[in-house]
């Protein structure tokens, strides 16, 4: 039962992220950076008042306590984002002589952190930081902003003012269609690249914007005073009142796509089941039109998220989507996988999200493939360092791309990536953008956070509660003293429980478990215990539903099935069944112990299978149809109950049946060997006597791939199944519980491989993240001496004078930088005066 706080939360989080009247602006956090530019605009008007007041106060609260504008990473800590945006920052507030204290914070904060979040990119800077980074130290100089630096972040610096001169003069201004040009920047660029006023008007778009970037749109009209950047800049601060975006109109149905992403990762989805639909609905009509395709000429990166989140979700969903229209243009590319090549450590997350993706691949889907091999190196890659080491320490991101890479998507419990994803700090990033990386709303976030914690910790409650009962039946009816085979209550209970999203199908939850249970114990018995004539005995009173004749091992287990089937039967009337379902729950079993018992024959009596006979056989006794054709009676919408045991099982059943029993083969057959018992592996080397054993199981796995593919399409796809929606999620769910079991080792058999898991699924509380304490900064940070150094100023141009009017930024002319508060006038530089190796940063004492 939901608390009454979780039912609040829900509502609230329902009116304000899902709703049709909420702006979907309000889910993104404003960019720092930008917000700045906007800041140091002048009023035409009236020069010595900023144009844009909100976007001042804006930074005037909301500096972190830290010293820094921008996000944090994972840990709390500054990321490399916020160097450009607490520069641009400070830029602004001295720019109106507003607010000394906090820049004097800023100042602090830069001079004491440049040196340790420069260090991880020195031989591998992005190309975003390697523009924008020198031209905020440039202007922070020319508006008076002295930063003292340790004598060891020069060299670091003045390498990276190097590659900006390569990159300048090696790239155009509007290069190739792809990514976001050198123009986009335009606030970076002067003095050191020339612009024109024709330059830029010529490639405002029809919003008056410069590739919708609100920083390079405020240089423009800085530079200009074209009144279509004016009237874009207004548009932007009338939508976005308090801190603008970095990208300026935003793609709102990506914001959509990721809102609906965090609450399906955060385990939320089941409480806005409607909501999504009705936004995916409205999504996939967009995907089907022809707008849709017509790509950006340079939102690569945003694209790409869109593309890759909505197939993800779409697909998942039911929809019928083309991987060839989702990824076929930037697999065309090679220009476009060639710059991703170059940096994937900057857009690991859509890198991530396209490996993510690509693992809802049905048959011969080859784009797919292309994407799946694509992706999974790159990821490789941001596991490691420079130097091509693995890294010895890994960020949270790291961590989760690791586990993804080593684990089959289909082998984690939901409800365990739900609590990792909860405990993720990193789970607010969203994409990368051009200065740094989109995230939700830092208010959204601790609203979605406090819920998704309330949600797990309410179903850990139910799942011990439900687990206790579970213990209660397998005593009463004797099953933990029986002396033999394995004891695995928990173990089962744990499997589906943690593998199912919804909290409310306690039956499903509970009939199923207890299924496992007695088909573990009775394949048991057959394995180990019972003669032959036994197993025929027993299997006989199983025909007639008779227990007469029966005592001992096989006297309990009969009670628990008959007592399992007659309550199975009862609740079914119960809950408005139309039909006495119990003759078809007994069929169902009937045929199980058969499989069984023919199984039995084969081993005791040294009998050899074909293969044919072996997977006919073997498909039925791994009993998953077993498990999951009653429980989906249960379910809403639920199926016919004729399906129960019909003449023929369906496709997706099937699938499922074959799926698992190779998988146990390939995980069990050193066992089966030592016990005399046939596997489809050793069948395999029979036939095929020059195959290794390594080459059996890799035939297997190769099967399961391709068997995993079309029983994929079946789930996903409307009208490949006549299953209702449920009940091939609930065959999904068993495959997720065979791969969590059989994938990698047999985790089933073992007594303390899932020991942990099961802790955390259950028992374990979540782990509280919290901030470090806050930092004094009132004081300048004093940069302690070492031996043989010297902490000197670092200094980047000379010789500034005032001129009133300049229309071009050209390196054979004078240097133009904006003039922060005369309107559009410029500070020009005479270029001779620079050092010869331009922009390398001198030591001035």
């Amino acid at each position: 039962m939901e608390s009454a706080s979780s039912c609040s939360l829900v509502e609230k989080m329902k009116a304000i992220i899902l709703s049709s009247n909420v702006d979907p602006y309000t889910y993104i956090w404003p960019s720092a950076y930008d917000t700045a530019w906007l800041a140091m605009i002048a009023d035409p008007h009236d020069p010595s008042k900023p144009l844009f007041k909100n976007c001042l106060q804006w930074l005037i609260n909301n500096q972190n306590q830290q010293g820094f504008w921008g996000d944090c990473d994972a840990s709390h800590k500054p990321s490399l984002e916020t160097l450009p945006a607490t520069l641009a920052s400070m830029l602004a507030l001295k720019n109106w002589n507003t607010a000394a204290s906090l820049i004097q914070r800023g100042l602090s904060f830069i001079e004491a952190n440049t040196e340790k979040l420069l260090k991880d990119i020195e031989n591998c800077c992005p190309r975003w930081f390697i523009i924008v980074f020198p031209a905020m130290l440039r202007l922070s100089e020319c508006a008076g902003i002295e930063i003292v630096f340790p004598d060891t972040v020069r060299v670091t610096i003045s390498s990276i003012f190097l590659h900006q001169q390569k990159l300048l003069h090696k790239e155009e201004l509007v290069g190739k269609q792809g990514f976001l040009p050198l123009l986009s920047y335009l606030e970076a660029l002067a003095p050191w690249y020339e612009v024109s006023e024709e330059d830029i008007c010529s490639n405002l778009r029809g919003d008056g914007s410069l590739f919708q970037s609100p920083s390079a749109t405020a240089k423009a009209f800085m530079a200009t005073g074209n009144i279509h950047c004016l009237a874009y800049l207004e548009s932007l601060i009338q939508r976005c009142p308090n801190g603008v975006p970095q990208t300026y109109p935003m793609d709102e149905d990506l914001i959509k796509l990721c809102m609906i992403n965090q609450l399906q990762r955060l385990g939320l989805g089941e409480h806005f089941d409607k909501e999504i639909e009705e936004i995916l609905a409205k999504i996939y009509r967009n995907y089907v039109e022809e707008e849709w395709w017509v790509k950006p000429t340079n939102m690569v990166e945003a694209q790409l998220h869109k593309d890759s989140l909505a197939f993800h979700l779409l697909r998942i969903h039911g929809y019928n989507v083309s991987p060839s229209l989702s990824f076929g243009w930037f697999l065309d590319d090679e220009e476009i996988r060639a710059r991703i090549q170059k940096e994937p450590e900057h857009l690991s997350t859509t890198i991530f999200s396209m490996y993510r993706a690509s693992n809802l691949i049905f048959c011969g889907e080859n784009e797919l493939q292309d994407v799946k091999s694509f992706t999974t190196d790159l990821l490789h890659k941001c596991l490691l360092t420079k130097n091509g080491e693995p890294h010895t320490i890994f960020s949270q991101f790291q961590q989760m791309v690791q586990h993804e890479l080593n684990t089959h998507w289909l082998a984690e419990t939901d409800h365990l990536k739900h609590r990792t994803w909860i405990e993720n700090n990193d789970k607010d990033v969203l994409w990368k953008g051009k200065t740094s990386h989109v995230r939700i709303s830092h208010f959204h976030k601790e609203d979605l956070l406090e819920l998704a914690r309330q949600n797990y910790e309410l179903k850990q409650s139910t799942f011990r509660h439900e687990l206790k009962e579970l213990t209660r039946w397998v005593k009463n009816y004797g099953l933990t003293n029986m002396g033999f085979g394995r004891e695995k209550t928990t173990y089962c209970y744990y499997a589906i429980a943690a593998s199912t999203n919804y909290r409310n199908q306690s039956y499903v939850r509970s009939l199923v478990a207890k299924t496992a249970i007695l088909i573990t114990i009775a394949d048991d018995f057959f394995d180990t215990q019972g003669s032959l004539r036994d197993l025929k005995h027993f299997t006989n009173a199983v025909r007639r539903w008779d227990s007469r004749g029966l005592n001992g091992h096989g006297k309990v287990i009969f009670n628990a099935l008959d007592n399992l089937v007659s309550e199975t039967a009862t609740k079914y009337l119960e809950q408005g069944g139309i039909h006495d379902i119990k003759s078809g729950l007994q069929d169902l079993w009937c045929e199980t112990f058969l499989s069984w018992l023919e199984e039995a024959k084969w081993n005791k009596k040294g009998q050899t299978p074909t293969i044919d006979e072996y997977l006919k056989n073997g498909m039925l006794s791994i009993a998953i149809h077993t498990m999951i054709l009653p429980a989906s009676c249960f379910l809403n919408p639920s199926f016919a109950d004729n399906n129960l045991r019909p003449p023929q099982y369906q496709t997706i059943t099937k699938l499922l049946m074959l799926i698992c029993r190779i998988l146990n083969d390939i995980q069990s057959y050193k066992r089966e060997t030592e016990e005399g018992k046939w596997n489809f592996l050793q069948l395999r080397l029979m036939m095929n006597p020059n195959l290794k054993m390594e080459d059996s199981i890799a035939e297997g796995r190769e099967i399961i791939d391709e068997m995993t593919k079309e029983f994929l399409q079946h789930v996903l796809v409307d009208g490949e199944s006549n299953l209702p929606k449920p009940c091939k999620m609930l065959h999904l769910t068993c495959l997720k519980v065979f791969q969590m079991f059989y994938n990698s080792s047999n985790a089933f058999d073992s007594d303390t491989q899932l020991l942990q898991d099961i802790s955390n699924a259950f028992y374990l509380p979540l782990r509280r993240n919290t901030k470090p304490s806050n930092i004094d900064l009132s004081q300048r940070y004093s940069v302690p001496k070492i031996k043989g150094s010297t902490t000197q100023k670092l200094r980047f141009g000379r010789s500034f004078k005032h001129i009133n009017t300049c229309t071009s930024f050209g390196l054979h002319q004078a240097i133009s930088l904006p003039v922060l508060r005369n309107g559009y006038g410029m500070i020009s530089v005479d270029p001779k005066s620079y050092i010869p190796l331009l922009f390398v940063a001198s030591i001035v004492p």
